[in-house]
């Protein structure tokens, strides 16, 4: 009688119109980020907030993971693992053409959504290790980065710009970016390189520890070389304000990428519309989430951008006059 009982309560609420089924037509959908000691996950954590906060309208709910960084993101948004992901301007340019880790393997579903923060290509050294210029490297031990990040890259491509081979001329390791602060501190690498937004967590911790150490400048002639050969790097510097502890009295001379929110064509049209409209229509709430918005501007918001637009994006921002 129970069962009977409750199969005809559903059926009267079928035959009203109304469903009992709200949360399965709530849409879940995942960004991938970084490190979190880097800006990754907190700028992944702002735009989840804002969408969230919306939820019930759009019938869209967003988390947030913590991920290996760039590479990782891309081939899980075209793997269908997350539906959005924060991948370094390099690296979105590579996976689109194919090249990199994606040699002859072009990424074609892959979408641009909206770049964030420029990032600099930071190079922190203990002063004890004597090392003053990149050239100083050779011989020493250097954490490049953790496969599947787009700091490994730039790391390999600054070091070969200055001539270091970096299997050969240096003893490289692969860490994340959160674990090479607390290795340089305790006196196991020499150095590390770090792409990353400022202020970072991580750089923070670096500094602020027993062993001294300095920001090492990217010389002009090798920042030039990097510039000239590939369209995605621009000459940058590290703001020394954020980092009291560093030696470094002034600001550093370094190039830098930016990091972008993509996503994949299989992704619904409706979901990036909501997701671009949210952060967009709350942008100066979204540029105090971090310091590192600061410099951010709508217009700068739709550069560093190598893949094609995703529709959902394209339609908001010419909705609003930001693409003609």
């Amino acid at each position: 009688m129970r069962k009977l009982a409750v199969l005809a309560l559903a059926l009267g609420v079928s035959a009203l119109g109304l469903t009992t089924d709200a949360s399965a037509r709530m849409r879940y959908v995942t960004i991938g980020t970084g490190g979190v000691t880097g800006v990754y996950y907190p700028t992944g954590g702002a735009i989840s907030k804002m969408v969230n906060k919306k939820r019930k309208e759009y019938n869209l709910r967003v988390t947030v993971e913590s991920t290996a960084g760039s590479v990782f993101n891309v081939n899980a948004i075209m793997n269908g693992d997350l539906e959005f992901g924060i991948v370094q301007s390099d690296r979105q340019y590579q996976a689109w053409n194919g090249l990199a880790e994606w040699e002859g393997k072009p990424q074609k579903k892959l979408r641009a959504v909206f770049s964030i923060h420029p990032e600099s290509v930071t190079l922190v050294a203990a002063v004890d290790a004597g090392i003053k210029t990149i050239y100083d490297l050779k011989g020493k031990t250097v954490n490049i980065g953790n496969p599947g990040s787009g700091q490994r890259q730039n790391s390999i491509d600054a070091l070969a710009a200055a001539g270091i081979d970096w299997k050969k001329d240096i003893r490289a390791e692969g860490l994340k970016a959160a674990e090479a602060p607390g290795m340089l501190q305790d006196g196991r690498i020499d150095a590390f390189f770090y792409t990353v937004g400022h202020p970072s967590g991580a750089i923070k911790e670096a500094t602020a520890g027993a062993r001294k150490v300095r920001f090492v400048e990217i010389p002009a002639e090798v920042v030039k070389k990097l510039t000239d050969k590939y369209p995605y790097y621009a000459a940058s510097k590290i703001p020394v304000e954020f980092y009291p502890g560093a030696e470094n009295k002034e600001d550093v001379p370094t190039f830098g990428v930016k990091a972008t929110f993509c996503t994949s064509i299989d992704v619904p049209e409706d979901i990036v519309y909501a997701i671009t409209k949210e952060v967009f229509e709350n942008f100066d709430e979204f540029k105090k989430l971090h310091p590192a918005y600061k410099v951010l501007t709508k217009e700068s918001m739709l550069e560093g951008l190598s893949a094609p637009l995703h529709p959902g994006a394209e339609k908001y921002f010419r909705e609003v006059g930001l693409l003609k």
